[in-house]
């Protein structure tokens, strides 16, 4: 049985928007220095100048900022304050500015960064927490993805949609504008414990997460949500990796409500590699992953510390032809009444990534009942061309009654979707 036979490929695209943008630091490149500690630096430079402005000058170029970016931003006047606040070094030389001259130096340490121009990818889904006023057998979704901006810069974005009782799936537009989130603690040793939140008014699709700490500069990349239960309660985790341009680690974002939400590193050897997923729910009383430790094979790790994690035990090895260079996970287990169905991606000659699926044991899952000999998903020719040609790739499906809705992306670049019976793929697994 081919993939072909049984999987419903969606005419549905969510690609790359290069307009939507969110204002950063601007940080000047600080110019030779020498020994004298008095020296000023490019700050210190700029402030001078626009301070000199006299007050109509000052408000004028302010009035002219605004016009230009208003309508591109919310409260940008408050924008530009706090990053003022931020500048206080720089302002230590002078005793006199206006409120007008120091949210025009606010604004000129800013920039628009346009978080998705380059890719939007490697989705996973979840139920959304509030189900309200949906038809019967329909369900609200939140999509999570990978958005990729100038420098390689991977940041997490989200999307609303609804999976019809026939299966359809639609997906919300995204809101014209987008914002990132007001710190609001950091804790740890390092400070790298940190909780964030977005305003209420703002849409679900204006939300993005930035990269914030030293170890994120780079990337927050494949965010794989899960809706965790214990004890009738609903909590949404998200394993996700840190790139700092140098190093990466596990690290993990919680939330209850998709609007403050706490991000963490995850501790112990079995965190250092990436593409760890939570099951969602305890097993015999432990937390549970699936990470892949050694570049090649996946590992059942099990914790009683949801932030620490060592150990494991190899309980899928490249077998098969599609994936003999290196397996890894393609998002949390989805629980079955015949097992714990595990995605997987497979990688093949000249480094063609396809999707394929394992199906673990419910009450013992380091036991294989079935695996895919066969992908469910390779690059269609249609989904050959991209960023990074010849991929499919995914961070997490759902199931909605007898199907799963499988998010994925095409080749670094966009996403799109899929359904598949239930029935029909555990029968195309092999024993």
């Amino acid at each position: 049985m081919t993939c072909a036979t049984f999987l419903n490929r969606l005419a549905l695209h969510l690609r790359p928007d290069p307009a939507r943008v969110v204002v950063r630091p601007f940080k000047p490149a600080t110019e030779p220095r020498d020994l004298n500690p008095t020296d000023k630096t490019r700050a210190n430079h700029i402030v001078d100048r626009v301070l000199a402005l006299d007050d109509a000058a000052a408000a004028s170029q302010l009035a002219d900022v605004l016009e230009n970016f208003q309508g591109r931003h919310r409260n940008l006047l408050a924008t530009f304050e706090a990053r003022a606040d931020d500048m206080e070094d720089a302002f230590a030389l002078h005793t006199a500015f206006s409120p007008v001259q120091r949210q025009l130096v606010g604004a000129y340490f800013l920039h628009e960064y346009s978080f998705e121009a380059a890719a939007l990818f490697n989705p996973s889904i979840v139920l959304h927490p509030d189900q309200s006023n949906t038809a019967p057998g329909s369900c609200r979704f939140i999509l999570s993805l990978r958005a990729v901006g100038e420098g390689h810069i991977s940041s997490l974005t989200f999307r609303s949609g609804c999976i019809g009782a026939d299966g359809s799936v639609t997906v919300d537009p995204p809101a014209r504008l987008a914002a990132t989130p007001r710190i609001l603690a950091r804790g740890g040793p390092e400070g790298e414990d940190i909780q964030v939140t977005f305003k209420p008014e703002e849409d679900l699709s204006e939300r993005v997460i930035f990269p914030i700490t030293p170890a994120q500069s780079n990337g927050i990349e494949d965010a794989r949500f899960v809706a965790f239960t214990d004890g009738g309660t609903t909590t949404y985790y998200a394993t996700y990796t840190a790139y700092s341009g140098q190093a990466i680690r596990s690290e993990l974002i919680e939330t209850s409500d998709f609007t403050t939400f706490r991000m963490s590193p995850l501790r112990g050897s079995a965190a250092r590699n990436k593409g760890m997923a939570l099951f969602p729910r305890k097993i015999d009383g432990r937390y549970a992953m699936i990470a892949r430790q050694d570049n090649e094979n996946l590992y059942l790790i099990l914790s009683d510390d949801l932030s620490h994690w060592d150990g494991g035990q190899a309980i899928l090895r490249p077998q098969f032809p599609w994936e003999f260079v290196q397996i890894g996970n393609c998002g949390s287990p989805i629980e079955l009444d015949e097992g714990w169905l595990l995605l997987t991606h497979g990688v093949g000659p000249v480094r063609r990534y396809s999707i394929g699926a394992a199906l673990l044991d419910k009450k013992d899952p380091s036991k294989v009942l079935a695996r895919s000999r066969e992908p469910l998903v390779h690059p269609e020719s249609s989904e050959r061309e991209g960023y990074v040609p010849n991929v499919v790739y995914t961070c997490g499906a759902m199931r909605h009654g007898n199907m799963i809705v499988l998010p994925y992306a095409v080749s670094d670049t966009f996403s799109t979707f899929a359904t598949l019976k239930i029935s029909t793929l555990l029968a195309s697994l092999n024993g």
